[in-house]
């Protein structure tokens, strides 16, 4: 299950990231195959008030961040509950008195209790996958929180329906890679744990002594890249947060929420979507804190990084066609670069 599943979340990534490598080819034989590209990712601005075909409110971007909040808690406490049951009690039961137990008949249906043998390498794995779940769980709750009461969106602006169930798998499966090495033995802990709530029922369930310290001090004990992930990651979120905001502003006026103005400010000093790029410095801290070593996670920063450089080039030329006296000194998302 755990190959199937990796495997399948990996082939996903890379379905995902070169149709965009391949449409950003400067080849003519290929603009057709970039139109139609570009068709499925035009959202609010970017997209033509009369291309209305298969297209969604862009107000529905709603809908991502609630289905990623739900996911990813959901996510976060089942693989935090396994994480806590895998940590060895305070006081390790002598190997006499295990099977003194053993032989007296002792419960074996629920197969994952806190005396489980596991290596000190994958308990600190199955930890870390916590840490990047909670970066996340932050990450998303920030989302929502913007979608609905930063954001003004036009109630013309679209978003095209292809666009629209991306992002319902990019945030399904983006949680889901962050804990991927992990995942399948963390969804038979919540199997298990759900037969023997069905089969015993609640007064009959195994009790297990609760450790607030052992619940939280293994966070504390990571090595140094999760805190420098963690760091720039934050860096992200922060600038990220204030991007937003300066957005959001422009439509304060709900009698001008039809129209459209230039940011600046904060990264717009810069490039022309610095919110995109604060998305791939938050991704990058996800990448580093999980240690640089999974190439899941690093195949969910390339898509990350292709599609918002793709969606970034084509609002840079929205602005400059727009705007007569638009920035000349802004790149389109990396200062400097492009």
């Amino acid at each position: 299950m755990e190959i199937g599943l990796v495997a399948l979340l990996r082939a996903a990534w890379i379905a995902g990231t070169l149709p965009i490598l391949i449409a950003s080819i400067p080849s003519p034989r290929l603009r057709s195959f970039y139109q139609a590209l570009l068709g499925f990712a035009k959202r609010g601005k970017i997209m033509q008030s009369s291309s209305h075909k298969l297209t969604v409110p862009q107000k529905f971007f709603c809908h991502f961040y609630v289905v990623a909040v739900v996911w990813t808690t959901l996510l976060l406490v089942i693989t935090w509950f396994y994480a806590y049951r895998m940590e060895p009690p305070v006081s390790e039961p002598s190997l006499y008195s295990s099977i003194a137990s053993h032989l007296a008949g002792g419960s074996t249906i629920f197969t994952f209790h806190r005396s489980r043998s596991t290596t000190a390498e994958h308990r600190c794995m199955v930890w870390q996958s916590v840490f990047l779940l909670l970066l996340m769980e932050t990450q998303v709750l920030r989302r929502l929180f913007d979608t609905i009461y930063v954001f003004k969106y036009s109630p013309s602006a679209r978003m095209h329906i292809f666009g629209y169930l991306t992002g319902l798998f990019f945030y399904t499966a983006a949680p889901l890679s962050l804990c991927s090495s992990c995942a399948p033995e963390v969804f038979k802990f919540a199997a298990n744990w759900l037969v023997e709530f069905i089969v015993k029922g609640k007064n009959r369930m195994s009790v297990t002594e609760f450790d607030m310290w052992a619940f939280v001090s293994p966070l504390i004990k990571f090595r140094w890249h999760l805190w420098i992930g963690a760091a720039i990651f934050l860096w992200g979120w922060l600038h990220q947060r204030r991007c937003h905001a300066i957005l959001g502003s422009l439509r304060d006026d709900t009698e001008e929420v039809e129209g459209y103005f230039i940011p600046s400010g904060d990264w717009f000093t810069y490039v022309s979507s610095p919110h995109y790029l604060a998305e791939i410095v938050i991704y990058a801290g996800l990448l580093v804190a999980s240690g640089a070593s999974d190439l899941t996670i690093w195949l969910l920063f390339g898509f990350v990084v292709s599609n918002l450089v793709f969606a970034a080039a084509e609002t840079q030329r929205w602005y400059v066609r727009k705007f007569d006296n638009y920035p000349s000194e802004r790149f389109a998302i990396f200062p400097f670069i492009y």
